[in-house]
């Protein structure tokens, strides 16, 4: 090319484009435009915005002190105690005073304090907890007020670029207002909860923003702020959020009196389409959630839903993996039914799957206090409601670890929440009562075999 020419078409591209860049800027028109400002939507979300503060009594565990013959002959009395303090955030979402915050904000809390932004603390008592969401909801103590809360937004309709406002108590400074946007939906690679369908935003958050708001442009709650992803424990612009339709659910089934979250129940496995899968399946994409196996009675095998199908979509939403199947049927309200729209064998399928909650018939639940290695673990069967619960194979027979303390010796011999006890001493586990049986029996050694993250497990304990 001729170099004249070459230089002649640079000059007319700068010459079209430097004025189209100049365009996007301007001077501000009036005085008024200089005070644009989100301080009305501060002012009316800060009331209902609460600092949460959890206490836990703990321990000092020292070998030396645990040993009776030390403790005899030095005339120590016992251990010694320390109160470990976590600080998060709040939000109000009942005028009686009900609170929702983060559940590993107040997890294992022995006293919580709400502290509003008045100055004014009060004592809560915990009304539910959800780890699968980690979610919790407290309500003030002694109180017959009106307080002021947040309307929940549709998350459904927030988008890309939409401009949020994140308010809490960072590092216990005091509650503190960060903006920025939306930077991404539908996050399930983050590995916080069962569910996994996280608003992303750069709006800056910190420990203790833990529990506190996101909310929109008219002041709506739209996501729970619980989680960072940072290298130095400080704000690097990827913070995330539960949506406010998780929310909803959550506290829904605390204000109706429960103790326990009521969902949907499926009765099928999930899993995600791999690129190979995808190339058998005849697939342009990887995507959708195939079903891997169906619950025999379930509201899936009711509906028809068979092995292999391919769930791609759920009420019109489309579904990419199955943490998205999970989100979306979860927070489908109970008692109607769930439109999927499955392929099988290459054809589009619908299907009506009943929105009903999993039976929770035969728990049996109880805590293990005879002298072995369970003892302090709380135990249950494993019914349809357990084994969704906890995530559990229900086709696997024996009873499972739903709970156990820290301080327990069932927790020092490294039992897990989730084992499935099979068998001990070649005696099989079928109901909570043969465990307890078992548990009472005075034995050298324990042969112990479990199930945990669906492998099966061979222990050998002391006795």
């Amino acid at each position: 090319m001729n170099p004249i020419r070459t230089f002649a078409v640079l000059c007319v591209s700068l010459a079209l484009t430097t004025p189209l860049a100049a365009q996007d800027r301007r001077v501000p028109s009036s005085p008024a435009e200089l005070k644009l400002s989100y301080a009305p939507i501060v002012q009316h979300v800060q009331p209902a915005v609460v600092n949460v503060y959890a206490a836990k009594v703990v321990q000092n565990r020292n070998p030396l002190l645990e040993d009776p013959i030390f403790r005899r002959f030095f005339g120590v009395p016992g251990q010694p105690e320390q109160i470990q303090r976590s600080l998060g955030s709040g939000v109000m979402v009942d005028a009686s005073g009900l609170v929702v915050t983060n559940n590993h904000v107040i997890e294992g809390a022995d006293q919580v304090k709400v502290a509003l932004a008045d100055k004014r603390e009060f004592e809560a008592e915990i009304v539910l907890k959800d780890s699968r969401t980690d979610l919790a909801v407290l309500r003030l103590k002694d109180t017959s007020e009106k307080f002021p809360t947040l309307d929940f937004a549709n998350s459904d309709d927030l988008l890309v670029g939409d401009v949020v406002l994140a308010i809490g108590n960072p590092f216990g400074v005091g509650q503190t207002v960060t903006h920025g946007i939306v930077s991404a939906l539908a996050r399930t690679q983050v590995g916080i909860t069962d569910y996994q369908f996280f608003i992303q935003t750069d709006a800056a958050i910190n420990p203790g923003n833990s529990g506190g708001a996101l909310v929109d442009v008219s002041g709506k709650l739209v996501g729970i702020n619980t989680a960072i992803f940072s290298r130095s424990g400080g704000s690097q612009g990827i913070g995330f959020a539960i949506p406010a339709n998780m929310v909803r659910v959550v506290v829904a089934s605390a204000k109706s009196g429960g103790k326990a979250v009521k969902r949907p129940w499926l009765g099928a496995r999930l899993q995600a389409v791999s690129p190979e899968i995808a190339e058998t399946l005849g697939l342009k994409r990887p995507g959708g959630a195939l079903v891997a196996s169906v619950t025999k009675g379930s509201p899936a095998e009711r509906a028809g839903l068979k092995l292999s199908d391919l769930i791609v979509s759920i009420d019109g939403f489309a579904i990419d993996d199955p943490n998205a199947f999970d989100y979306r049927f979860a927070t489908r309200p109970l008692g109607g039914a769930a439109q999927l729209e499955v392929q099988r064998s290459g054809k589009a399928v619908k299907l009506s799957i009943p929105l009903e909650t999993a039976p929770d018939s035969g728990r049996d639940e109880l805590v293990i206090t005879s002298r072995s290695p369970f003892q302090g673990a709380k135990i249950a069967n494993i019914s349809p409601a357990i084994a969704d619960e906890m995530r559990l194979d229900p086709s696997v027979e024996g009873v499972v670890v739903t709970d156990l303390p820290d301080d327990s010796t069932a927790a020092n011999v490294g039992f897990q929440k989730g084992d499935i006890i099979v068998a001990v001493n070649n005696t099989r586990i079928a109901k909570t009562s043969d465990l307890e049986r078992v548990a009472g029996q005075t034995a050298r050694l324990w042969r112990i075999m479990l199930v945990r993250g669906g492998q099966q497990i061979q222990v050998t304990l002391g006795g």
